[in-house]
């Protein structure tokens, strides 16, 4: 039986750590992870994976599901981005700049630059032309550039 609250169970969090790594490249990638021998014990069916999965995206638990690729080995550029938005405005900022497909992660820090985020493009000019678009769309003109010099990437698995 799916929960019907906001709140996680066991078997939610058994699923969430499947799908962080590993994630199965099949036609029915849920039906493999219902089957994983590591979840056998929760009697799980691909439609209780998907149920629960929808349940976790329609509460804002989970906000997309998505393969994770180095922008340059495809030829696309990244950058990290900061901007200073008033308080009152950060959720209208945050809403706009979610709206740009290359935007994959925004997320608010305690700091003068509150609203960080990260934007990938086929190019640099390209993420200048948004970040102009973003700043004339929410008037928040204090938006800094931060292009990495040196990428060191770190496996992020989050045991739940």
């Amino acid at each position: 039986m799916v929960q019907e609250s906001n709140k996680m169970d066991d078997i939610d969090r058994a699923i969430l750590n499947r799908l962080q790594s590993d994630f199965p490249i099949t036609a029915r990638p849920f039906s493999v992870i219902a089957n994983d021998p590591n979840l056998q014990s929760l009697d799980l069916t691909e439609w209780n994976v998907l149920e629960r999965i929808n349940r976790l995206k329609t509460n804002g638990i989970i906000r997309r599901i998505g393969g994770n690729f180095v922008p340059e080995k495809l030829g696309f550029t990244s950058t990290l981005c900061a901007a200073n938005v008033p308080e009152d405005m950060i959720d209208a900022f945050a809403k706009v700049v979610n709206r740009y497909p290359g935007v994959t992660h925004n997320y608010k820090r305690n700091n003068t630059y509150n609203i960080w985020f990260t934007f990938i493009a086929r190019s640099t000019k390209e993420i200048e032309k948004k970040l102009k678009e973003i700043s004339k769309k929410t008037g928040v003109n204090d938006i800094i550039n931060l292009p990495a010099t040196k990428v060191f990437k770190v496996k992020a698995h989050f045991d739940l």
